[in-house]
């Protein structure tokens, strides 16, 4: 497994800043997110000489774009926010070959209209997944049309708010199109008791059982038993336990840092690289 990072955990006037800051941190992997080219991160367009600059810098730097971050609400409450959403996909996903990348990740969305993370009671409606799979199917027709994959994440506030939630999503849309990000941290829940940390040999051990073999990509973060997110290694997430579950897996991918800030990125680094010494992953430049 290797180490990487989310784009926009460095602010700089551009690409090729942020993507030198990327590389000063010895990481050759990255996260995309169109902001970070000081676009909206779900653009109307995206010129294709700036598409080109960022394949370019990315490259010349030696940096693998592992993915590019394409949420929207997709069960917004109002269809046409959810329609400007898929559009705007479509926008993003038609960019991909040229910026070099070939995963787009998703979140699957809330009933809240202000606020795509947080949860609401309608989410679990009968209505609210009717939605989701309508929602999906719109968005598999458009990663197919421009050959790119999927990735979606559980996360409590949304409507695909456990594994066992995105392996019926999975299977209900048979799309080799459709993959998963695994972030342990986003499925614990310290508003229940069924899921709180105290569990996490159970979470983690059902996850992996529903998901480990759609895994294409894994972000690192931590949670506290409070329930708080925080930078890699400064919560109370089982990292070996989490790590070996993805070495048995088979996954090799990239574990990508996120949900800290610039300043924090050398400590989590350092707390990855010990916890993947301790159950005896890495390789070079890991």
């Amino acid at each position: 497994m290797r180490i990487g990072v989310f784009a926009k955990t460095f602010s700089r006037s551009s690409q090729e800043g942020v993507f030198d800051a990327v590389a000063g941190h010895g990481l050759r992997e990255t996260q995309f997110n169109m902001s970070v080219a000081g676009l909206p991160s779900m653009p109307d367009e995206i010129d294709p000489t700036l598409a080109d600059r960022v394949r370019e810098a990315a490259a010349d730097r030696n940096i693998a774009v592992v993915a590019v971050s394409g949420t929207f609400n997709m069960i917004h409450p109002d269809p046409k926010v959810r329609w400007d959403g898929l559009r705007r996909l479509g926008v993003l996903a038609g960019a991909c070959e040229r910026l070099g990348i070939s995963t787009v990740t998703l979140c699957t969305g809330t009933r809240d209209p202000e606020d795509m993370w947080r949860r609401h009671p309608d989410n679990a409606t009968p209505e609210a997944w009717l939605d989701l799979l309508s929602t999906m199917q719109e968005a598999l027709e458009t990663a197919e049309g421009h050959g790119v994959t999927l990735a979606l994440e559980p996360e409590i506030g949304n409507v695909v708010d456990s594994a066992e939630k995105g392996r019926r999503l999975l299977d209900e849309m048979r799309s080799p199109r459709l993959k998963v990000v695994m972030d342990a941290a986003n499925l614990f829940d310290a508003e229940d008791p069924a899921r709180r940390l105290s569990r996490s040999e159970q979470i983690l051990d059902e996850a992996f059982e529903l998901l480990g073999e759609d895994i294409v990509i894994v972000h690192a973060k931590d949670v506290r038993a409070s329930g708080e997110v925080v930078a890699a290694g400064k919560g109370d997430l089982d990292y070996g336990l989490y790590l070996k579950h993805l070495s048995e897996a088979g996954y090799g991918g990239p574990l990508v840092m996120h949900g800290l800030a610039e300043e924090e990125v050398e400590g989590s680094l350092a707390f990855l690289r010990g916890k993947l010494a301790e159950v005896g992953i890495g390789g070079p430049g890991r």
